[in-house]
């Protein structure tokens, strides 16, 4: 599907935006480039820029005209920061992603437009798009890198097509990290409070004469926290070596 969608940039003017451009797409799955009357291209700043996104420049296609960019495109979205005169319709960032990702689900190639660093694109250039594509910026500094204006837009477009295809947008092993270890069982929090209670205890914290509510506070806060079986771990060691620097017991440093 990705495969389907082209990212066109018109006359740009710094060779290292078509590099910073191609590292966006490759980033965000995306992989044809046409570019319109590129000033210096290729270039090594390019290269530079890419920071590995090599394939990427190798296949570009550099023309003449913003039409032969779009010829064979089925939508056209262009980049726009200001109003005009004519009204043309309008998306932001995240209905460009999903209008794209469904025009290629259903095999149409779509042409997401990007013009030049000082000047946008042209009117006569944005009345050949179907959409206009306004990233809302914050309007006192609205005024976008054109690489930072694709990697928006492209990013869009990933996330449309990962809900498409049902994807989750973080991967499954970096899910198991946030997840963590296992969450702790019931028993073994009480098997940890108990530790707690005698260390507090033996330290000199709680005077289990006049508990007062320290237990019960100390419950609510760590059953709040969602505590995982490898922090459990680590508090239990951190107070074993309490009680050990308590009772004049050698103890073993952790930070060596």
């Amino acid at each position: 599907m990705l495969q389907n969608i082209r990212v066109v940039l018109v006359n740009t003017s710094h060779p290292g935006n078509i590099g910073a451009t191609a590292r966006a797409m490759k980033n965000m799955g995306l992989a044809e480039l046409v570019l319109v009357e590129p000033r210096s291209f290729p270039h090594p700043d390019a290269t530079v820029r890419a920071s590995g996104a090599d394939d990427i420049l190798a296949a570009a296609r550099v023309v003449a005209t913003l039409e032969e960019a779009i010829t064979g495109c089925a939508l056209v979205m262009g980049t726009s920061a200001r109003d005009r005169h004519i009204p043309w319709p309008l998306l932001d960032p995240r209905e460009c992603g999903q209008q794209a990702v469904r025009q290629a689900a259903e095999g149409g190639r779509v042409a997401l437009v990007f013009g030049r660093e000082y000047a946008g694109l042209t009117n006569e250039e944005l009345q050949r798009c179907h959409y206009h594509v306004h990233i809302p910026a914050d309007p006192e500094f609205s005024s976008l890198n054109l690489a930072a204006a694709v990697q928006v837009l492209t990013y869009e477009v990933r996330m449309s097509w990962l809900a498409a295809e049902q994807l989750p947008a973080i991967p499954e092993k970096m899910q198991s990290n946030l997840r963590g270890d296992q969450k702790v069982t019931a028993d073994e929090l009480e098997l940890f409070y108990a530790h707690l209670e005698s260390t507090l205890v033996e330290i000199g914290f709680l005077d289990p004469a006049r508990p007062r509510h320290l237990m019960s506070r100390l419950r609510r806060l760590y059953g709040r926290a969602g505590i995982e079986r490898k922090e459990l771990n680590l508090l239990r060691g951190i107070l074993t070596e309490t009680q050990a620097v308590a009772r004049g017991l050698p103890h073993k440093r952790r930070d060596k």
